[in-house]
């Protein structure tokens, strides 16, 4: 079992910047895919970002590809997704996600699917103002 929290969320303007955590509870972090998702209100859940468990593979939705970077320190088992030039759109509610390891599963496809992630956090606010 995993268990997720973010933090780092809150109120910013159009054009500014936050980076969100997401700690982990698992005694071994390091298989794990991580992914981040958002959801707006009235909305699915969208995909955001994902890393593979190393961090040398990285996927990103077009929406945010070029403003947002994820990372991972498997050493203090956190993710992070780092927000800059953040837009009205971006306001939502993100969430962490972690994915066991699956051999079947690579590339965006996998990466970017809400139903691969076995494990989900509690989801931290994003308002951007314009």
């Amino acid at each position: 079992q995993v268990q997720l929290v973010e933090s780092g969320g809150g109120l910013v303007q159009a054009g500014g910047s936050l980076r969100l955590s997401c700690a982990a509870s698992a005694r071994t972090f390091s298989p794990y895919a991580m992914g981040w998702f958002r959801q707006a209100p009235g909305k699915d859940r969208e995909f955001v970002a994902a890393s593979s468990w190393s961090g040398s593979n990285t996927y990103y939705a077009d929406s945010v590809r070029g403003r947002f970077t994820i990372s991972r320190d498997n050493a203090k088992n956190t993710v992070y997704l780092q927000m800059n030039s953040l837009k009205p759109e971006d306001t939502a509610d993100y969430y962490c996600a972690a994915r066991r390891p699956k051999s079947y599963c690579s590339g965006y496809g996998c990466y970017s699917t809400r139903t691969q992630y076995d494990y989900w956090g509690q989801g931290t606010q994003v308002t951007v103002s314009s």
